[in-house]
């Protein structure tokens, strides 16, 4: 997917699908404070994540491929059921040209040019390792300008700020602004009534990060990311104290003397990066009968055979993606119903994310983001 043979015939495709619109040159203030001139509506995007497509596929549901020419190659590996999806109805995505990424050192400033791209998007993740290897200076050397945006280092308070950024590159500002207000109306299904409680007891929660994708035990969320999703849930993080930053890893010692009332698993469909692999492979369409036997399995771990967690079957797996795209707050609502079941009895994750497809997204919802033990 990296050859130059490619280059002429997506950006032609990326032209014809995008209706002409007199360009203006705009300052756009990123994630990161930075304000970059670019000239909008865009016409030609470089995704710096094929996993972005989450956030295309919102504001451009029509056809969320139509103004990329290039991305990175983590979507059919990362989230294969997803992409799937995507490319069963828009076809076009196997022909798009495909880079590696900043972090590993392998991404080609020769062919992000002759992309001519009006922007490349990143993921503020990127940041460091963009701004190690001089990326923002000589891509900007060549007219590219880079905008950061964010859904996973803080993605409540980043969100709907993202969506506003890439909304007005898209010229698509009012559809940003109609999904932030459902973003923020479904997450107040659940802060509202947590907030009104005067006594509320907060659960002890590990979330395992990725479980059974590596033999190692275990890696977990400090206080953001799946953390904070705890946190606004109604419980409290166990790895908060032991994690200082977002991603960390808790030993089994820990877990066992911590001795969590629930825990959560983050899962998919990683055969491409571990075949035959003990992770839990919830995902759109996700087999849950096997799914549920793959988590029943990580829980004959020495970290988990006598936690209360696993002795009141209190075991769950989620959609590890949720962790990095707009739909955090289904993540939420679903953290809530097994953190306080009797508060959020009502409350329905599944028809929430049912509504956002029919709402937003241009394929079908597929149930299989997250199953439980008990």
């Amino acid at each position: 997917m990296n050859h130059f043979s490619m280059l002429l015939g997506a950006g032609a495709v990326a032209l014809s699908a995008v209706t002409p619109a007199l360009a203006e040159v705009v300052t756009i203030t990123d994630i990161t404070g930075r304000q970059v001139q670019v000239d909008t509506p865009v016409q030609r995007v470089i995704l710096g994540e094929g996993r972005q497509s989450f956030f295309t596929a919102v504001l451009e549901p029509q056809n969320p491929f139509a103004r990329v020419v290039g991305w990175r190659d983590d979507f059919i590996q990362a989230d294969p059921d997803s992409y799937a999806a995507y490319a069963e109805k828009f076809p076009q995505v196997a022909d798009l040209p495909a880079f590696g990424g900043f972090k590993e050192g392998t991404f080609d400033i020769e062919q992000a040019v002759a992309l001519n791209p009006d922007v490349m998007i990143l993921n503020l993740e990127a940041k460091a390792a963009t701004e190690e290897a001089g990326y923002e200076e000589k891509l900007a050397a060549v007219g590219i300008p880079i905008v950061y945006v964010d859904f996973r280092e803080d993605p409540f308070a980043h969100t709907a700020q993202s969506m506003e950024i890439i909304g007005q590159l898209y010229g698509e500002e009012d559809r940003a602004a109609e999904f932030n207000t459902f973003f923020k109306g479904e997450l107040a299904k659940v802060t509202d009534v947590i907030n009104a409680q005067t006594d509320l007891q907060r659960p002890l929660v590990f979330v395992e990060r990725a479980g059974g994708y590596s033999e190692d035990c275990c890696m977990s969320f400090g206080g953001a990311n799946f953390g904070q999703m705890v946190e606004i849930a109604g419980g409290k993080n166990m790895a908060t104290e032991f994690i200082p930053g977002t991603f960390g890893t808790v030993n089994a010692e820990q877990i066992i003397a911590s001795n969590p009332d629930i825990v959560v698993v983050t899962g998919g469909n990683w055969e491409a990066y571990v075949p035959g692999g003990n992770w839990v492979g919830v995902a759109p369409g996700a087999d849950m009968d096997a799914a549920r036997k793959k988590l029943a399995n990580l829980m004959t771990r020495p970290a988990f055979t006598g936690i209360k967690a696993n002795e009141t079957g209190n075991v769950h797996a989620i959609w590890h993606q949720f962790y990095n795209n707009p739909y955090s707050f289904v993540a939420v609502q679903q953290l809530a119903k097994w953190i306080h079941p009797e508060l959020f009895a009502d409350l329905d994750p599944e028809a929430t994310f049912k509504e956002l497809h029919a709402r937003f997204l241009p394929i079908d919802y597929r149930p299989g983001y997250w199953v439980s033990l008990n």
